[in-house]
């Protein structure tokens, strides 16, 4: 698989790590992506959803690429995530991140804008023309309000670059039938399904709670591979409180940057407006769903030590994410 796959199986979408005032961590990133890496991700995905893409300026994306390529060094694939919703404004920074040494690109449907499947097939097209790396397109129409619909999918699998779809919609039946009619690969968006979607011929996944733990992923990807269902299903069901602590009750990023720091792994919980930290309630519920997690690989809550205070608010970076 690994012959073809030039993508990696395991997939963490990197969590950005931030100063309290909300300005890039440079060394924390360094630390976490070895962290994953050395847990087992052989995948990373800069500046995604859950990188906090939205409020990254250009040269930040461009330089979590090229953090990432000097600290994996040959042990996992970089690929950068978020694009835009303007298709000119993508194409420049898929350009510039090949440039950065970026192994793939995931390009998100265009979002706000809500084009029809016409733009949206042109919009993936154009920026898919426009670099030599290999593609996974990226259909999450929760956060874009468009889906790209079963026809468009199947056109764009005959496009050479694209060769894989990441999906978070959640249609099984759907997934299936992409697998039956198109070449593409399949990556799992949705930290609860991970195992049902490898079961039904998924490649790996692209994880949020995989920032905080990797390897039991890794584990689950490996016995998939080797046809052990029970391994697989054991590893998925300890990782389920985890899940639903990271991905309930606030937004993805938020819950993993506050439970990466808790566990002493990042030095500030800290998101960009106008994404903030766990209100008191939402916490509590967080810190409830951790006290139920047992022996994950790798993740120790016994030292875990949450901080509110730190959490609170949102930072208001010095220069704009889209100024350009």
């Amino acid at each position: 698989m690994s012959a073809v796959n030039p993508f990696g199986q395991v997939l963490v979408a990197l969590v950005t790590p931030m100063t309290a005032d909300g300005e890039v961590d440079w060394p924390a990133v360094e630390k976490h992506i070895d962290d994953v890496i050395s847990a087992g991700a052989d995948g990373i995905v800069v500046t995604g959803t859950t990188g906090e893409t939205s409020t990254l300026t250009d040269p930040e994306k461009i330089r979590l690429v090229e953090v990432g390529k000097d600290v994996a060094a040959g042990r996992a694939k970089i690929i950068t995530g978020g694009g835009s919703n303007e298709t000119a404004h993508a194409i420049e920074l898929y350009k510039h991140s090949e440039q950065a040494g970026a192994d793939g690109i995931m390009i998100v449907t265009p979002y706000y804008n809500k084009p029809t499947q016409a733009g949206i097939l042109t919009h993936f097209r154009l920026v898919a023309d426009a670099t030599d790396l290999p593609v996974i397109l990226y259909d999450i129409p929760g956060r874009t309000g468009v889906p790209i619909k079963y026809e468009t999918i199947l056109r764009l699998a005959k496009h050479p670059n694209i060769l894989a779809i990441k999906d978070a919609k959640g249609d099984f039946s759907e997934v299936s039938r992409v697998l039956n009619q198109t070449d593409l690969m399949y990556f799992s968006g949705d930290d609860a399904n991970v195992l049902p979607h490898l079961s039904i011929g998924a490649t790996g996944l692209i994880g949020v709670t995989a920032n905080i733990a990797p390897a039991p992923y890794r584990a689950i990807v490996d016995a998939v591979n080797r046809g052990d269902l029970k391994a697989a299903t054991a590893e998925h069901r300890r990782l389920e409180p985890l899940v639903r602590a990271v991905m309930t009750h606030v937004p993805g990023t938020v819950a993993a940057k506050y439970i990466l720091h808790g566990l002493g792994r990042i030095g500030s919980p800290r998101v960009r407006l106008p994404l903030v930290g766990p209100e008191e309630w939402e916490a509590a519920l967080i810190e409830d769903e951790i006290d139920l997690v047992q022996g994950i690989p790798g993740v120790d809550f016994r030292n875990f030590r949450p901080d509110r205070n730190a959490a609170a608010g949102g930072a208001l970076p010095k220069v704009a994410g889209t100024t350009r």
